[in-house]
């Protein structure tokens, strides 16, 4: 079985994806389906290998630390910046089925 969230007052599953360059995308999963694309990619920023963009602000706030606390990623203190928004970038603690 996959590693759990609690996001918005449900608990989710993790469902790992791709972004069409080839990043990592994650999207949480709840029993009545998709709660929440919990990443964003920004094709001028180059992350490293095992770090992702995490969407913390809007319909999203909160994903940080519900990532943090399930154990998915942990901070490393980097931003990207996108348009009027600060976006952290994670390592990733688990990894994706495919790597």
């Amino acid at each position: 079985m996959g590693k759990t969230v609690w996001f918005a007052g449900e608990n989710c599953t993790i469902q790992w994806g791709k972004y069409p360059n080839g990043r990592v995308a994650i999207q949480l999963m709840c029993a009545d389906g998709p709660m929440a694309r919990a990443t964003v990619n920004i094709p001028e920023y180059e992350p490293d290998f095992d770090e992702v963009l995490i969407k913390d602000y809007s319909e999203n706030e909160g994903m940080l630390d519900a990532l943090v606390k399930a154990g998915i990623v942990k901070d490393t203190g980097k931003r990207a910046f996108s348009g009027y928004v600060t976006i952290p970038v994670c390592k990733l603690l688990v990894q994706p089925e495919w790597r």
